[in-house]
């Protein structure tokens, strides 16, 4: 489950010139993000000038909503420019936007990492069969536009079919890219520069099962960190709780460069909610995990994917997700209200109203800032290792926000003292 989140507005990018690079606007997940980075690239490549590059997301209607209401702005502001849509909502609903006459040119998620698909030739929608791709190649990215951290493709695809998502229609099955791959391309960005990685994908701790002896991703992390001694710290997307192997668990113990912080593919707290949903764990299970997790990492912070008001929960299935953000002390948290998916089975059940969806939502969200703000108040007086992303701001290694009452040099890490919380950040000093 990824998180749906534009970049800024197109007007507040400034308007394309004649002859100007293509500019990429991204909806969606760190997969996207870094996704965009290729196109970005690839646009140079191909000499794509006076451009848009649209990356869509899929995993929400709304998402879908605001990219169409996107390109509809960019065609009143931009008569003139050449717009380019793709990603998961224009492979899974290529018509839709062939509908749009504002779209010059459909892109299919496997079809947008070619240079030569970004120009023209007479077709204007290029959607492949995604359940045909069979592999996934890494992408050599050598550095991130306006980020410090930097985001690695490990895995692509879901072999899963939770009844709400449609992301597997959008990005095919499973399928992994190769250790020596994901090694060589971390490698080239701490070369650059990067302090921290994050490792990304759709469906992160199914890696490996496609490749020759199926390594785990336990295995991919420990020969990571083992070939790139250099990277100060690695970090995880979103764990599936019924797929953490021994060889992650080992690393989490034993290994300081693997941050501390689990976000957790959760979805539910309430058991028949999640055997109503195919997921593939209980309400037991997470709460396990995180005894355990916080048993072997006691600075361990939990964040965690939640949606509010799938088809058939009432108010005590809720009521079971909510005491299970508590219990399980859940501070970050992504919490998307039910969004019907055309084609997928949860489409099909009972509907909870809109209206109790959104305010099932927000009662997850406040519940998750009081844990949140009982965590960084707990870090009041404490050291903290900052990675400085600009305008005095970065993130501790536990994924919490952090405002820097002092100079920091951007994408370099440093000590800081926790002095105040404000505003869901701590206020740290650095320290000489």
């Amino acid at each position: 489950m990824t998180t749906p989140a534009a970049e800024p507005s197109l007007a507040e990018r400034g308007r394309v010139g004649v002859g100007a690079p293509a500019e990429i606007l991204t909806f969606g997940c760190r997969l996207n993000a870094l996704e965009s980075e290729v196109l970005r690239r690839n646009a140079v490549a191909a000499g794509l000038t006076d451009a848009v590059i649209i990356n869509t997301c899929a995993v929400t209607a709304e998402a879908e909503r605001q990219a169409r209401q996107s390109i509809r702005r960019l065609r009143r502001e931009r008569p003139d420019t050449k717009i380019i849509v793709t990603g998961c909502a224009a492979q899974i609903h290529p018509d839709r936007f062939a509908e749009m006459p504002e779209v010059d040119l459909i892109l299919g998620n496997h079809d947008k990492m070619s240079a030569a698909t970004l120009l023209p030739d007479g077709e204007r929608v290029r959607v492949s069969d995604i359940m045909e791709v069979r592999e996934t190649a890494a992408h050599l990215v050598d550095g991130f536009d306006n980020r410090t951290r930097a985001f690695v493709q490990v895995q692509n695809g879901c072999d899963h079919r939770c009844t709400f998502c449609i992301i597997p229609y959008g990005r095919g099955n499973s399928r992994s890219v190769p250790m020596g791959a994901v090694v060589d391309q971390v490698r080239t960005l701490v070369e650059g520069g990067y302090r921290e990685v994050v490792l990304t994908g759709v469906d992160v701790t199914s890696y490996g099962g496609d490749l020759p002896g199926a390594p785990a991703l336990g295995q991919l992390v420990r020969r990571l960190l083992a070939a790139v001694p250099e990277l100060d710290r690695l970090r995880l997307t979103s764990l599936d709780p019924a797929e953490m192997d021994d060889g992650l668990w080992s690393l989490l113990a034993d290994e300081p460069r693997l941050m501390p912080h689990l976000h957790l593919s959760v979805q539910a707290g309430d058991d028949l909610i999640l055997k109503r949903m195919k997921r593939r764990h209980l309400r037991a299970d997470v709460v396990r995990l995180v005894e355990r997790a916080r048993a072997t990492r006691p600075e361990l912070s939990v964040g965690a994917d939640l949606i509010a008001g799938f088809p058939t929960e009432d108010d005590a299935a809720f009521a079971n997700t909510l005491a299970l953000v508590e219990e399980c002390g859940i501070a970050f948290l992504h919490v998307f209200p039910f969004s019907a998916r055309e084609g997928t089975p949860a489409a099909r059940m009972p509907q909870v109203p809109v209206r109790v969806r959104k305010e099932r939502a927000e009662r997850l969200r406040t519940a998750g800032d009081a844990i949140l703000s009982a965590h960084l108040g707990a870090q009041l007086g404490r050291t903290v290792r900052v990675l400085v992303e600009g305008d005095g701001e970065g993130r501790a290694e536990d994924y919490a926000r952090v405002r820097l009452d002092g100079d920091a040099t951007a994408g370099t890490v440093v000590a800081a003292r926790v002095a105040a919380v404000q505003a869901g950040r701590l206020v740290a000093t650095p320290l000489a």
